[in-house]
């Protein structure tokens, strides 16, 4: 005979052993009880306590890398990089070879005087290289110009047909010198202005557009690199295309001097842009544009070409599409916490005849 109670057939025994199967099933009931209250109990207290979230920086790196033949490096694999920052070694976490992202452009056109003559070839290489970079609803791309003022033409779209209505908008635009005088902005402020805001350009693409888009992100400046009259000083331009992890390619067309006009610059809508008045006003050196395009290049790891008879514009953007096409992309992590300021990266292969592309630094604290 069995000594257990068993739920099909529930305190069969006889005589004393029936009295002891109906005094533990009430106490069986009992602690079961008792067990979930506690574990209820402590399961509330775990819900009460505050969860600890620690946010870890990441920086990401992207780069091109070239061999000692000037072709692009297609096969590296993590181990074959390394990677300071301020001068310490960093752990590389993250590695891919990155063709497939979605791809982020914006499209900067110098339309200033100086760029009459060559206006049209920018525009009709700017629509070969769009139509055959672009890939239906995966990549977008916006259309700037900038001379006396900035102004978008295009917001970021995949739609082709939007892009070159955009395109064919652009056209060189001339200012009376004496149209506007000292006029006061928006903001109540006087200033005299240029002809060709090329550091607001940047400045306005990358801040106000690039930072809030993720992925892989590049601006295409077509210009003399000759700034006249941009609120926005070089290094302010330069920084806030680094904050929005934004590669620049300049392509420097050599244009014909401007006279006097004047600046500002405005956004359709309002919302965004500034609009100055202008002016006579001294005759200033004109800057080495070649330069100021290859220093905001490097800084941000994009590269400058130089329209020329043996390198026309269409061949320059099909380099362009080929290197944005064939990156790396790497993330790591800091050693050291971050206290805002900028940070020196140095991202080199082991094999020291090879060229790494990339950005040669960060801003803290973004």
């Amino acid at each position: 005979m069995s000594r257990y109670c068993k739920a099909e057939d529930p305190c069969r025994l006889r005589g004393s052993r029936s009295n002891l199967c109906r005094w533990l099933r009430p106490e069986l009931w009992l602690l079961f009880a008792l067990a979930c209250t506690l574990l209820l109990q402590y399961l509330s207290q775990a819900q009460q306590e505050p969860s600890v979230s620690v946010q870890v920086k990441v920086v990401n790196v992207l780069a091109t890398v070239r061999d000692k033949h000037g072709q692009i490096a297609r096969n590296l694999t993590k181990d074959d990089f390394t990677l300071e920052e301020d001068g310490r070694p960093q752990t590389i976490a993250y590695f891919a070879k990155e063709d497939d992202l979605p791809l982020k452009v914006g499209l900067l056109v110098d339309t200033s005087l100086s760029q009459r003559r060559v206006l049209d070839q920018e525009r009709s290489a700017s629509h070969t290289f769009l139509d055959q970079m672009l890939r239906p609803e995966k990549d977008m791309a916006f259309i700037i110009h900038f001379d006396q003022e900035v102004e978008l033409l295009q917001d970021f779209t995949s739609s082709r047909d939007k892009l070159y209505n955009a395109l064919g908008l652009l056209e060189t635009t001339q200012y009376a010198a004496d149209n506007g005088g000292n006029s006061p902005d928006s903001s109540g402020r006087h200033h005299h202005g240029g002809g060709t805001q090329l550091y607001d350009a940047v400045y306005l693409a990358s801040d106000e557009l690039m930072r809030k888009q993720d992925g892989r992100k590049a601006l295409i400046v077509l210009t003399d690199g000759v700034d006249r009259g941009s609120r926005e000083s070089l290094p302010e331009a330069i920084e806030a295309a680094q904050r929005a992890d934004t590669l620049i390619y300049s392509i420097l067309f050599k244009g014909d001097e401007e006279g006097g006009n004047h600046g500002g610059f405005a956004f359709p809508g309002g919302g965004m842009g500034r609009r100055g008045g202008g002016g006579r006003y001294p005759e200033e050196p004109r800057p080495d544009g070649k330069k100021v395009l290859q220093q905001i290049s490097q800084q941000t790891g994009g590269r400058l070409f130089e329209v020329s008879k043996k390198l026309p514009i269409d061949q320059i953007y099909t380099a362009i599409e080929e290197e944005l096409r064939n990156q790396y992309s790497l993330g790591y992590t800091p050693d050291k916490k971050d206290e805002g300021g900028y940070h020196k990266i140095v991202l080199q292969t082991k094999d020291k005849d090879m060229t790494v592309q990339a950005r040669d630094g960060y801003f803290g604290g973004s």
